[in-house]
């Protein structure tokens, strides 16, 4: 028997899940929460197999809850079921460590097998979602400059020399290089031409 702890914020749909889940002869549903404070609580007393987590609840997000369940029992495995599918919200989810990503118009027949997969301990992610996370990994994030290094490189596209930067900026200027090689390093570049186009062309300046 696979058990399971729901936690979301609206008692309607926990109902509707407790009912679809509790119709199939391996599922169980052993706890209802309506927050990551009480969701984290029951995790502890029930020791559930797989916990339903929603993501936008009064009192604390699912993400940072799901973090604190894990944490505090690493066997659990947390699913997230949401409405939501937004870039930022499914990266942070699967970052804080859960095990999958529904959404909520997911039929009885998809969640329980996704509650099945989850306790196998796979992961289980709705289609929509795992081409979220494909585009993200074909399109990676532009690499981050520090403070430091993105106004060095300001005051190279004003034009201003290695030695004019130091002296605005107070420092020596072999410390101005040192940014630039580091900001070359990052962007893939060769010179200080291609530093800043590529630069513009990321959106870094």
């Amino acid at each position: 028997m696979i058990r399971i702890l729901l936690v979301d914020d609206h008692p309607v749909v926990r109902m509707g899940l407790r009912g679809m889940l509790d119709a199939e002869p391996d599922l169980a549903v052993v706890g209802e929460a309506s927050s990551g404070d009480e969701g984290l609580a029951m995790t502890l007393a029930e020791k559930p197999d797989i916990v339903l987590m929603d993501l936008r609840m009064p009192g604390g997000d699912g993400v940072s809850a799901t973090e604190r369940i894990l944490a505090a029992a690493p066997r659990t495995r947390v699913l997230v079921l949401t409405t939501y599918e937004s870039d930022r919200d499914i990266l942070r989810a699967i970052e804080a460590g859960a095990g999958g990503y529904l959404l909520k118009d997911a039929t009885p027949a998809e969640l329980a097998d996704a509650v099945r997969a989850a306790a196998r301990g796979e992961t289980v992610l709705a289609p929509s979602v795992a081409s979220t996370l494909v585009r993200q990994v074909r399109s990676p994030a532009p690499p981050a400059l520090s403070a430091r290094e993105t106004e060095v490189l300001r005051l190279v596209a004003s034009g201003l020399t290695n030695a004019d930067i130091g002296k605005r900026l107070f420092i020596a200027e072999a410390t101005v290089k040192t940014h630039l090689l580091r900001i070359f390093n990052k962007l893939d570049v060769a010179d200080r031409t291609a530093a800043v186009t590529t630069a513009m062309r990321l959106g870094l300046l």
